[in-house]
């Protein structure tokens, strides 16, 4: 019997059972706020302010362009970024105002030019999106709040 307490209390230090399982635990869908939205045909999420939610869209499937806004040498999210999505014949498909700190784009295979503007400062980037792997894109703005 010694024995068997012994192995316990071995495979007590070696395999401790840690209380906090955070990142094992499941979303709380009922603080989660976020809905798909649609604009010219385009469905999008956007939001991803506080955990539960950020790590709900981070789960959404089928949203082939995927943003992410950000500010500060801490990379801290930010919620209030106005988006424009256009295509290669610069026609406007999306205009978001206030959007972020995710934003996730379901949109016809192609080439697409986003422009992110937080107080007045643009940021640019052109994304190729297909069927296969989403394309990320990050904006940083230095600086404060």
């Amino acid at each position: 019997m010694k024995f068997l307490y012994c192995l316990i209390a071995i495979g007590a230090l070696l395999f401790p059972i840690t209380p906090n399982a955070t990142n094992l635990a499941p979303i709380d869908s009922a603080g989660v706020q976020v809905q798909p939205l649609q604009q010219n045909g385009i469905t999008y999420l956007s939001g991803g302010i506080g955990e539960d939610e950020a790590h709900a869209i981070g789960q959404a499937q089928g949203y082939n362009l995927h943003m992410t806004f950000a500010i500060g040498v801490e990379n801290k999210y930010i919620p209030d970024v106005d988006v424009t999505v256009q295509n290669a014949s610069g026609q406007t498909l999306l205009t978001l105002d206030d959007a972020g700190p995710l934003v996730y784009v379901q949109l016809p295979p192609g080439k697409y030019t986003v422009v992110a503007t937080r107080n007045g400062e643009a940021r640019h980037d052109t994304a190729q999106v297909g069927s296969g792997a989403p394309r990320s894109l990050v904006f940083h703005w230095n600086g404060d709040e």
